[in-house]
């Protein structure tokens, strides 16, 4: 049974990952980030507009009443565009996001897609409902897994995204590298469950980590015909880089 801040997913592949849930006060602390970075925006729009309007009132008038409809639309753009925009184009991340060390990813696992930022974000205004988030609060303290309404409708976790310890770069062969597993033969899906593996095995306890590293590597050794003998997590690294090298150079 998964703990409380745990989110515990079978893949179609059986392969089971675990996510540390974001909590309340880590989300809210992202979000604090995320509000001054908007303040700032609104405060050198406002200072814009008031620069444009100044320059209209010695050049054309009317050039003041366009000038605050854009502010406007500069400013709703700026308010709920701000989320979407970058958890679409930066892998589920703000600015505070990555501060704090959050992700938001789809209730599957998998990244979470343009559409679910979009709709997540749109229910934000009612989330924040009737004030300071009152209705998200609510929300996420009464499910199980910690989301606001925006969630719900866009099918989407936060979870904490702690990034994997730093390895040391091996040099690139300039010549194409003889294929050593033929990682190629492997799916998407199944690379995308290798590298999520490697990049939170640092979060997991030891005897979790070892038998998932187990049996992802007993499945790709099925997959590609490998023998058995080789260290499981090293295993996974290699086919990991093969099929990162391999798809280079197609």
């Amino acid at each position: 049974m998964a703990a409380p801040d745990q989110l515990i997913i079978e893949t179609p592949e059986q392969i089971t990952l675990e996510f540390a849930l974001a909590g309340i006060g880590s989300r809210f602390l992202a979000l604090a980030v995320d509000t001054s970075l908007q303040v700032a925006g609104f405060v050198t729009l406002g200072l814009s507009a008031l620069t444009a309007s100044w320059l209209a009132a010695f050049t054309v008038p009317s050039i003041g009443a366009w000038a605050f409809a854009v502010l406007i639309l500069a400013g709703f753009l700026l308010y709920y565009g701000y989320f979407a925009a970058f958890e679409s184009f930066w892998s589920g991340q703000t600015p505070g996001k990555r501060l704090v060390g959050l992700r938001v990813i789809a209730d599957s696992g998998r990244p979470v897609a343009a559409y679910q930022a979009l709709i997540r974000n749109l229910l934000r205004i009612v989330d924040q409902l009737p004030a300071i988030y009152a209705i998200a609060i609510v929300t996420m303290m009464i499910t199980s897994r910690q989301q606001r309404l925006g969630d719900l409708a866009a099918g989407t976790v936060v979870i904490h995204d702690r990034p994997a310890p730093q390895r040391i770069a091996v040099p690139v062969p300039a010549q194409r590298p003889q294929t050593a597993h033929g990682a190629h033969r492997l799916t998407p899906e199944e690379v995308a469950v290798i590298e999520s593996f490697l990049r939170r095995r640092v979060d997991l306890e030891p005897d979790v980590r070892w038998s998932t590293a187990r049996t992802i590597a007993t499945r790709i050794r099925d997959r590609l015909s490998l023998p058995a003998g080789s260290n499981d997590e090293t295993l996974l690294e290699d086919v990991a880089a093969e099929y990162r090298t391999a798809k280079r150079y197609r």
